[in-house]
């Protein structure tokens, strides 16, 4: 359990200054690939600050949407969304036409059990189960970067990377979690999206809010080891003549049907 200390998510405000402003973009891609139409019921797994649920409330025009997510903090900030454990929802079978979870399954203990509690929420035939994460394998530049340089300061660190720790951060384990959960007409894309920094200390200041497995480590780190850090990742970073730091992040987004 050592490693779960690193994965704290409390303050709302933090996150979306980490990855909440982020993740909004992805938000937008995956509504419009997933083309559903008005007036439908729409339940948010792991909702978080809301972001995904905001987004479904300006594109989709839901006749009702409900979000859930274990951190009183998030839920605080979130609306229509209420503390409740992802892999044990609160919700009756077939109450919901759609169920969407945004950039939360890696972090869930069981997501298979996640996955098909999102299939029993929704109506038995075509339903609709969808949810997007970061690939943190390859295409997410602000975390690569991190974790390549704190691995080059410290080998311990690579225990620590979403990369390494997140088996559902690439399309074939995804894909197969869909298919477990016997859903069907089961589709992976990518999504990417530019994440342009106006300079080094916005891209540095999320790191000091401990929200998230890189915050945290930075947070245990001593203040020498956290300089060293600092300045190493600045200069491993892709930086403007205007002190921008141009990278880019891509999600892999999952949808399938019941029946």
């Amino acid at each position: 359990m050592e490693e779960q200390r690193y994965d704290v998510w409390a303050s709302g405000a933090a996150y979306d200054r980490y990855m909440g402003r982020w993740s909004r973009a992805v938000a937008r891609e995956f509504t419009a690939w997933l083309g559903r139409p008005d007036a439908l019921a729409w339940l948010d797994v792991g909702c978080g600050t809301g972001v995904l649920s905001g987004v479904v409330r300006e594109r989709c025009r839901p006749r009702l949407i409900v979000g859930c997510d274990r951190s009183e903090g998030f839920v605080r900030v979130a609306r229509a969304a209420v503390v409740a454990d992802a892999m044990a929802l609160p919700v009756r079978d077939g109450a919901f036409d759609v169920a969407v979870s945004g950039l939360t399954l890696n972090f869930l203990p069981q997501p298979a059990a996640a996955v098909a509690g999102m299939a029993r929420a929704v109506h038995r035939d075509g339903g609709l189960v969808a949810a997007y994460v970061w690939d943190y394998a390859e295409r997410m530049g602000l975390l690569r970067h991190f974790w390549d340089t704190a691995a080059e300061l410290d080998p311990a660190a690579v225990e620590l990377d979403e990369a390494r720790r997140f088996p559902y951060c690439r399309p074939q384990p995804l894909h197969d979690l869909w298919t477990d959960a016997g859903l069907t007409d089961v589709v992976v894309r990518a999504i990417e999206i530019p994440t342009v920094f106006a300079d080094f200390a916005d891209l540095w200041g999320p790191f000091l809010a401990g929200q998230g497995p890189a915050p945290g480590y930075v947070a245990a780190l001593t203040l020498a080891d956290r300089d060293r850090l600092r300045e190493a990742l600045r200069a491993a970073v892709p930086t403007e003549h205007d002190g921008s730091i141009p990278l880019s992040a891509r999600a892999w987004a999952v949808r399938g049907r019941t029946g």
